[in-house]
């Protein structure tokens, strides 16, 4: 996995870098992850003043998500929430397809299937 970390007007520190890398590693067991670029942003006088946007290159679908906030470490951990809630939606649809597909076999007169009964 390549990770790289963008500071835009924030100072690099190890504790936030590791915070980040940390929390992408933790995706790994749910998420085949080839690299992911973090972008950390501070813009002066606007508010929230914090923005992180987060973009994950995946053998499927890349995820990209951003989040705002006033702190940096509020920032981060909305898009990690996200990503967290992302990643369930794509579980759960995958378990309801698999599950739709299995009761289309079993009962082919209702899911799918042309409806008559033969006899």
């Amino acid at each position: 996995m390549i990770l790289t970390i963008q500071h835009v007007n924030v100072k690099s520190t190890d504790a936030i870098d590791r915070l980040i890398e940390d929390q992408i590693l933790e995706l790994q067991p749910r998420l085949v992850i080839e690299e992911a670029r973090v972008r950390l942003e501070k813009r002066g006088e606007e508010s929230p003043a914090y923005r992180v946007a987060i973009k994950i290159v995946t053998p499927g679908p890349d995820l990209m998500l951003e989040g705002a906030d006033h702190t940096l470490r509020a920032a981060i951990a909305k898009v990690m929430n996200e990503f967290d809630q992302k990643l369930n939606e794509r579980s759960n649809k995958r378990h309801r397809t698999v599950r739709g597909n299995l009761q289309a076999r079993q009962f082919p007169g209702r899911a799918g299937g042309s409806g008559a009964i033969v006899r």
